[in-house]
């Protein structure tokens, strides 16, 4: 994922926050709740508070933020000549929503059935019959929720508007009012610390600070973001304004998003930092690591470094090849940086990195532990 910023003035890269983007994200929480561990409390609090009438609505628009994350969270990112700040309040961010034009609402609204089409600068379905079927198409194949709100967006996007915005509003009333409360504070500091830090050490630090998925290249002015998804924006020159916003999230970990339709202002939405949480590995080093454990004869040799250190001879002997053939392997799993080495004497150890290991799951952990 890359977002060109060459040429881009500082103060043209903002630190903002926003209480419907951490809506949005509260919502995606309650309904995938697998993706964030740290938040079982609240998700099982929160949805056994829920008024019933509530959590049905909930159930019928789930789709606009489980799988994919619906740009109408971000809608000053869409709206025309925008200059990238968002509401301080709910209200003033639906209010941003409201003046959102029917197409952009329409398209970002159907993200989930034409998401294959999110960069494309494809036509709205409003206007193209192309777009049109192929959304209905894709939301036939999603359900009936789907189908039907699809249809009734594409015949009528008014009604659609205040039915989310009414939705969002009983949310607010219901837990995300207290919810904001608490978290806006921690929020709002770091913002500002991400301003101050992009103030007096650049650009490249204050991304750095953000997240280690991010990195800058200064000759190029290109932000490169470490994700499994592909995409290119410019941040130098849009529809809704030149400019770069990035949203602090406490709901977002493990999930760093960015905004990147064309003609929206780009924004990258980043969860705050969480002294337990260690850095996330590289999508390249994860590569490794699963390829590195692909292979059986290196399974074997995790299950033994992982009780105790083995000298390359100890592991040979232990699985009937040779030192060479051992020494390749472990090779791939240092690589991987899955095994270590130490010195004892003229004796040279192979330990298993169990701190790495535990994050890649604990059913391999426990596997190699059984």
């Amino acid at each position: 994922m890359h977002i060109d910023i060459a040429g881009l003035p500082p103060e043209r890269i903002v630190f903002e926050t926003s209480p419907l983007a951490e809506l949005g994200l509260a919502l995606h929480a309650l309904s995938e709740p697998g993706h964030h561990p740290g938040l079982h409390g609240w998700t099982t609090a929160t949805s056994a508070a829920l008024e019933p009438d509530l959590a049905d609505r909930l159930h019928e628009a789930e789709f606009l933020w489980r799988n994919t994350f619906s740009d109408i969270f971000m809608p000053f990112a869409g709206v025309h000549g925008g200059d990238g700040r968002t509401g301080s309040t709910l209200a003033e961010d639906l209010d941003v929503l409201d003046r959102l034009d029917d197409e952009r609402f329409v398209s970002a609204a159907l993200e989930f059935t034409c998401s294959s089409l999110y960069d494309t600068g494809a036509p709205s379905p409003l206007t193209d019959a192309r777009t049109r079927a192929r959304a209905v198409e894709m939301a036939t194949a999603r359900g009936p929720r789907q189908l039907d709100f699809t249809r009734q967006l594409l015949a009528d996007p008014a009604s659609v508007r205040v039915w989310v915005r009414r939705l969002l509003e009983d949310c607010d009333q219901a837990f995300f009012a207290d919810t904001w409360r608490r978290v806006q504070v921690q929020l709002a500091a770091d913002a500002r610390h991400k301003t101050e830090l992009l103030r007096r050490k650049g650009t490249g630090a204050a991304l750095e600070a953000v997240s280690a998925a991010l990195s800058l290249d200064e000759q190029t002015g290109r932000i490169s973001v470490d994700k499994l998804s592909t995409g290119r924006t410019d941040a130098t020159g849009s529809a809704a304004g030149t400019g770069l916003t990035l949203v602090p999230t406490s709901f977002g970990w493990p999930h760093l998003m960015v905004l990147h339709a064309p003609g929206w202002r780009p924004v990258i939405h980043y969860p705050v930092h969480r002294p337990e949480l260690p850095s996330p590995a590289s999508v390249e080093l994860l590569q490794l690591r699963l390829e590195a454990l692909a292979h059986p004869l290196r399974m074997r040799i995790c299950r033994n470094l992982a009780r105790s250190p083995y000298t390359t001879g100890e592991l040979a002997d232990s699985l009937g090849i040779t030192p060479p053939e051992v020494s390749r392997h472990l090779g791939v799993l240092k690589k991987a940086g899955l095994a270590t080495t130490r010195r004892r004497g003229r004796y040279v150890l192979h330990s298993l990195d169990l701190t790495a290991v535990a994050r890649l799951g604990s059913d391999f952990l426990e596997g190699v532990l059984r």
